[in-house]
């Protein structure tokens, strides 16, 4: 599915998390492999690929603390305007270690970083409009949602919670804050909140996220940290 430009409207870029240390499930998740042979970062990179238009510079980032992940280059056939790129996490002025637990504010700060930069010369780059909402869509990599559906989810959502500044997945229980969308003006607030040494995700989004119910089909398609829960996740994709 192409998704037309003008559907696009306020998403600035995607952000891919896959830095995680994946240690209950025994591999980086990021490597885990579909019934399809496909990789679970080949699955997302190609349907944020999906976004995409000929005209559109929709920049996409995978964050893998360092890693080095690759990504299929068959994905980027025929793709001349679409950017794909690793960003290392944010870091301040604190000690390797403290850098190393960083976590997923860390990958979501360097993403909005890279968004705002006013140089339309770079891959990674994005001229932001002012005037209106930008949002950058977070995925991680423990889940099987395209990121196509997602937006469309999400987008829905943020058109009708004009003042809240996150919009994210929920279940019955949890919240789901690295499955959601994140407006670029909380960066100065998440910058200032990182650089005092907080890490957890939930205080920082609780004042200004507003929830999406999950679809029913979705309810077991994310959350997987053990083998056992992707089997179950990659059973659930392949009843959709």
């Amino acid at each position: 599915m192409t998704t037309t430009a003008n559907h696009l409207d306020g998403l600035a870029g995607i952000v891919i998390l896959a830095g995680g240390a994946s240690k209950r499930m025994g591999t980086p998740k990021a490597e885990l492999i579909l019934p399809t042979g496909e990789r679970l970062l080949d699955y997302h990179v190609r349907h944020a690929l999906e976004l995409t238009v000929a005209d559109t510079n929709l920049s996409i980032m995978i964050a893998d603390n360092g890693r080095g992940f690759d990504i299929n280059a068959h994905l980027m056939q025929n793709r001349p305007h679409s950017a794909v790129s690793h960003i290392p996490d944010y870091t301040s002025n604190e000690s390797d270690e403290q850098i190393d637990t960083a976590g997923a504010l860390a990958a979501i700060e360097s993403a909005m970083q890279a968004l705002l930069k006013v140089n339309g010369s770079t891959a990674d780059s994005v001229t932001i409009d002012k005037s209106q909402s930008s949002w950058l869509m977070v995925i991680s990599c423990d889940s099987l949602i395209p990121a196509t559906d997602l937006w469309h989810e999400l987008q829905r959502a943020s058109a009708q919670a004009a003042d809240k500044r996150i919009i994210c997945l929920t279940d019955d229980s949890h919240l789901y804050p690295l499955l959601g969308l994140y407006q670029l003006s909380i960066e100065p607030d998440l910058k200032a909140y990182i650089d005092s040494g907080q890490r957890r995700v939930m205080p920082f989004i609780k004042p200004m996220v507003q929830s999406v119910p999950f679809a029913k089909s979705w309810q077991h398609l994310t959350n997987f940290n053990t083998p056992e829960d992707f089997a179950q996740a990659c059973t659930a994709l392949n009843n959709l």
